[in-house]
């Protein structure tokens, strides 16, 4: 609710609204990147949920449209647009580094979406496909966050198709 009031995470203001301090709410949180991390993933969770549901059909052509919905949405979502013009370093290491989990659990529900789908193949090169397709997702979606103007899903979708197994 924070983030979403403010388009940003300010910790002390986090913390003299949840009455702790701040020493605390880092030991909590472990840093404000880590925290942001959560924040996104939660929103983008949300928005591979919506998206899955949408989809129809199974195979790539549902992989590609639960991709196309989720893009939309992250594109439209005015908090996220506003963080990324105003923090863009801090976007680039939580949204597309390790240092938090977002990218991680990004590829597992890539893979869940490959399950979804029936898109199906050996494991250790699905996860491998699962990673590619989401830094190519995260091209398109992330791209103001990589100072390249925005990027239509269109001009991605041969080369998310060309990592989807037969």
């Amino acid at each position: 609710m924070h983030y979403l009031k403010h388009s940003t995470i300010d910790m002390e203001l986090l913390a003299g609204e949840l009455a702790i301090s701040r020493a605390t709410l880092y030991r909590m949180a472990g840093s404000r990147d880590a925290l942001l991390g959560e924040v996104f993933w939660a929103i983008g969770r949300i928005f591979l949920t919506e998206a899955s549901g949408e989809a129809t059909g199974t195979g790539p052509d549902r992989v590609i449209a639960v991709s196309r919905l989720f893009a939309e949405m992250v594109t439209g979502a005015q908090q996220l647009r506003r963080f990324v013009a105003e923090e863009p370093q801090t976007a680039a290491r939580v949204l597309l580094t390790t240092g938090t989990e977002v990218h991680h659990r990004a590829v597992d529900a890539q893979l869940e979406i490959f399950a979804e789908s029936r898109v199906t193949g050996d494991p250790a090169d699905l996860r491998q496909r699962a990673f590619l397709y989401v830094r190519l997702m995260e091209s398109v979606v992330y791209s103001p966050v990589l100072g390249v103007p925005e990027l239509d899903f269109a001009l991605a979708e041969p080369a998310l198709r060309a990592l989807l197994p037969g």
